[in-house]
């Protein structure tokens, strides 16, 4: 599976490229076609960011990320 970077990963944000993308656990998420991202923004949550630390505090569980595609893995 190919790897990106948090710089990588931050190009991602629905603004600066086209492509809408999130990381949890080290694995990265497209979730371009959620209407629940549209433009890079999900409540008070940004794409291109990892949001391991953040999903405690959400009304959902970790499930969620089944709904959307694997596009790679986050390195440091």
């Amino acid at each position: 599976m190919k790897t990106y970077t948090r710089q990588q990963l931050a190009l991602r944000n629905g603004q600066d490229k086209p492509e809408i993308w999130v990381a949890y656990r080290g694995e990265i998420y497209d979730v371009s076609d959620s209407r629940l991202w549209k433009n890079g923004k999900h409540y008070e949550h940004w794409a291109g960011q990892d949001l391991t630390d953040e999903l405690p505090d959400a009304p959902h569980t970790a499930e969620v990320f089944r709904k959307f595609k694997t596009i790679g893995l986050l390195t440091e």
